[in-house]
């Protein structure tokens, strides 16, 4: 499983980036030099400057907020197919329970 990065070192690694991108001969340089500094993953940091454009608008993609929602939207549909299943096994119950020919 993943560790969990402190989100205020997220924020501050990609504010970083951001902010010194124009001091280095190209981002993956900045992205390098901030992460050694930061002790994070390059990779990492490219995916959280990444998706940090996407979030304010800068690039196309699908945002945190979207993430967040569709994620909860899919919990809540496989809650509800679940429900349905259960239901639908009771009911079979129940009709077979209610039929006169099974007495």
């Amino acid at each position: 499983m993943p560790k969990r990065t402190d989100q205020v070192l997220k924020d501050r690694a990609v504010r970083l980036v951001l902010e010194h991108a124009s001091e280095y001969p190209s981002r993956a340089a900045a992205i390098a030099a901030v992460a050694r500094q930061e002790g994070v993953g390059r990779e990492s940091l490219r995916r959280w400057v990444v998706q940090a454009e996407i979030d304010v608008g800068t690039r196309e993609g699908v945002t945190s907020d979207e993430t967040a929602e569709i994620k909860a939207l899919k919990a809540e549909n496989r809650r509800l197919r679940e429900d349905v299943a259960i239901l639908k096994a009771a009911t079979s119950f129940f009709v077979g329970e209610l039929d006169p020919r099974n007495r």
